[in-house]
C-alpha cells in the first residue's frame, strides 16, 4: 500500500454509447442503446439517458426496447471504438510507462513511475489535466479514481461517474469499504456473494469482523486469505504494463436455431477464418483450437484439440474446428457457435501436412486442366452476428435483391455526403446526413439499392484541423428535421 494516491484508474463514461452520441449530433441528450439488434441480441452499453429507464449492459435487447421504446438502438462500430481507445491510451502513456489496459475504455496508471505525481495535490492536478486532455482529443468524458492501491482507485472511479474525479487518501480505506456490499471486492461474484450471505456476511465490515480463519474455512486458503486482506483495504498488486493475451476467439449467436448440419459446418468454417484474422492482427499464433457450441436447450459444449506446434494458418484452424464439430450432436438445433485459439505464441510453426495437402490440391487442379480461382472466397458466408455484422448469403444462393443496412452504420452518399443509417426495410433505407462536428442533419429516405449510397468508414469525433465546415442543409417545407427513434424507414412524401 502506498502512502500517496499515485495509482490512477480511468474509466470512460458509457463508452460505446457516448462515442455514438458524439458521432451523431441528433442523438446527443437522447437515450442510445448499443448492442445486437437481432431477436437474441444483448445490450453492450446504454447511455445515461437510457439507464434512467432501467436499461443496462448484458440485458436482452428485446427487454431494453420495451423499457425504452423511444431509444435509438444501434449496432456496435468497433473500428471507431478502437480508434478512440488508442487516442486515450496514448494520453495515458504520456503520464507513465506503466499503463495497464483492462479493456478499450479502462486502464490503471502508475503516476509515481512516470514522475507525474508524488502526493495528493499533484495527483489531483494530473487527473484533472488528463480529463481535460481526453475531452479535447476525443470529445468524450472519462471518470478518474486516485488512491494508494488498484482496488481502491477502481472504487473511486466508480464513485466519480459520470465525468468526475474522486481521490481517496491512503489510510481511510477501511472506513470507506466497511459499509459497502461484499460484491464490491474483486473476485466476489454471485456465487461467492450468496455463499457469504448465507453465512451472515453482507458488507465488507462483516468480512473484516469475521476474521481470516473463518473466511479460509468458508472459501479455502487462497481465496479466504486474499478476501480478508482486501476487506482491510490491503491491495499490493502492482500496475503491470504488459498483459499477455491468453486466447483469441470469435462467436455468433443466431436469430434462429441452426438445424442443418451442413449449415452448421459452414458457420464453423467462417468463424475459424475470422478467428485467424484476429489472431494475425494481434501478432500471435496458437497451439490449441477450441470449439464452443450452445444448443437449443442452452446447454454449452466445449471441445479442444492441441496441435504439434503454434499456427496461424486458416486451413489448419478450419480443419481442426471441423474435426471437433464431428464429436458434437447438433440435431436438436444450435443457437451459438464459437471458435477460439489458446496457447498463444509470438511465432508460427508451419504445418507441413496442411501445406502438402494444399500443394497436392493445386497439382490435381493443374492435372485436370482447371485454373485455380484466386478470387473465390475461402469460407462461406452465413447469418448476421450479434455485434451487427452485415447479413450474408450462403454459397450457391443468389445475392439478395436488396442490400441490407444496419441501424447506426456509417454511409456516404455522392450528393448528400456522410451520414448514418436510422433504419431500413421494405426496399427503403432512412439515412441521417450529418457529421460529428455539424448541427443535427436532415433525414432522407432512399432506395436500398441507390447506387450513390455506399458503406463508409467512421469519421473522427473531433473535426481535424483544416477540415472545411459544411453548410447546414436546407430543410424542405413541412419536413421536420428533429430526431426520431428507430422505428424503420421514414416515408418520403415526395414521389419516387
Amino acid at each position: 500500500m502506498r502512502t500517496a494516491p499515485t495509482i490512477l484508474h480511468l474509466d470512460m463514461d458509457a463508452f460505446f454509447a457516448a462515442a455514438e452520441q458524439a458521432a451523431k449530433p441528433s442523438l446527443r441528450g437522447k437515450p442510445v442503446i448499443v448492442g445486437g439488434l437481432g431477436p437474441r441480441g444483448v445490450v453492450a452499453t446504454a447511455s445515461y439517458e437510457a439507464r434512467r429507464f432501467g436499461v443496462h449492459s448484458a440485458m436482452p435487447m428485446a427487454q431494453a426496447r420495451r423499457l425504452a421504446p423511444n431509444a435509438a438502438c444501434l449496432v456496435p462500430r468497433f473500428s471507431l471504438y478502437r480508434s478512440v481507445s488508442e487516442q486515450v491510451m496514448e494520453l495515458l502513456g504520456r503520464l507513465s510507462p506503466l499503463v495497464e489496459p483492462l479493456s478499450l475504455d479502462e486502464a490503471f496508471v502508475d503516476l509515481e513511475a512516470g514522475g507525474a505525481a508524488h502526493d495528493a495535490p499533484s495527483a489531483r492536478a494530473t487527473g484533472e489535466r488528463l480529463r481535460a486532455d481526453i475531452r479535447a482529443v476525443t470529445g468524450l468524458t472519462g471518470s478518474v479514481g486516485l488512491a494508494g492501491s488498484k482496488m481502491i482507485a477502481k472504487i473511486a472511479s466508480e464513485q466519480a461517474k459520470p465525468d468526475g474525479l474522486v481521490l481517496i487518501d491512503p489510510g481511510t480505506e477501511r472506513e470507506l469499504l466497511g459499509p459497502m456490499p461484499v460484491r464490491t471486492l474483486p473476485g466476489v461474484g454471485p456465487a461467492t456473494g450468496e455463499h457469504l450471505r448465507r453465512a451472515g456476511m453482507t458488507t465488507v465490515a462483516d468480512l473484516a469482523e469475521a476474521g481470516e480463519d473463518e473466511l479460509v474455512r468458508l472459501l479455502g486458503r487462497a481465496h479466504g486469505a486474499a478476501l480478508f486482506r482486501m476487506a482491510l483495504g490491503h491491495d499490493d498488486r502492482p500496475v503491470v504494463a504488459e498483459r499477455d493475451a491468453k486466447s483469441v476467439s470469435v462467436e455468433d449467436t443466431f436469430d434462429v436455431d441452426l438445424h442443418d448440419r451442413v449449415r452448421v459446418r459452414l458457420e464453423v468454417d467462417r468463424l475459424a477464418e475470422r478467428c485467424v484474422q484476429r489472431l494475425r492482427g494481434s501478432g500471435h499464433s496458437g497451439r490449441t483450437i477450441v470449439l464452443k457450441v450452445r444448443r437449443y436447450d442452452f446447454s454449452t459444449l466445449t471441445r479442444s484439440e492441441t496441435l504439434r506446434g503454434p499456427t496461424d494458418d486458416p486451413t489448419v484452424v478450419r480443419e481442426a474446428a471441423g474435426r471437433l464439430l464431428e464429436s458434437v450432436d447438433t440435431t436438436g438445433g444450435v443457437r451459438l457457435l464459437g471458435v477460439g485459439v489458446t496457447g498463444l505464441a509470438d511465432y508460427t510453426q508451419e504445418d507441413l501436412f496442411a501445406q502438402a495437402a494444399a500443394e497436392a490440391e493445386a497439382e490435381a487442379q493443374a492435372a485436370a486442366g482447371a485454373e485455380p480461382d484466386e478470387d473465390a472466397p475461402t469460407v462461406p458466408e452465413g447469418a448476421a452476428s450479434e455485434a451487427g455484422e452485415p447479413h450474408r448469403t450462403e454459397p450457391g444462393r443468389p445475392d439478395p435483391a436488396e442490400r441490407r443496412w444496419a441501424a447506426g452504420q456509417d454511409v456516404r452518399h455522392a450528393t448528400y455526403g456522410p451520414g448514418w443509417v436510422q433504419g431500413s426495410g421494405v426496399g427503403r433505407v432512412t439515412v441521417r446526413f450529418e457529421e460529428p462536428w455539424s448541427a443535427p442533419g436532415r433525414v432522407r429516405t432512399l432506395r436500398v439499392d441507390d447506387e450513390d449510397l455506399e458503406a463508409a468508414d467512421p469519421l473522427p469525433l473531433v473535426r481535424p484541423a483544416g477540415h472545411p465546415e459544411r453548410p447546414p442543409p436546407a430543410v424542405d417545407p413541412g419536413r421536420a428535421p428533429d430526431w426520431k427513434p428507430d422505428r424503420g424507414p421514414v416515408p418520403d412524401p415526395r414521389p419516387g
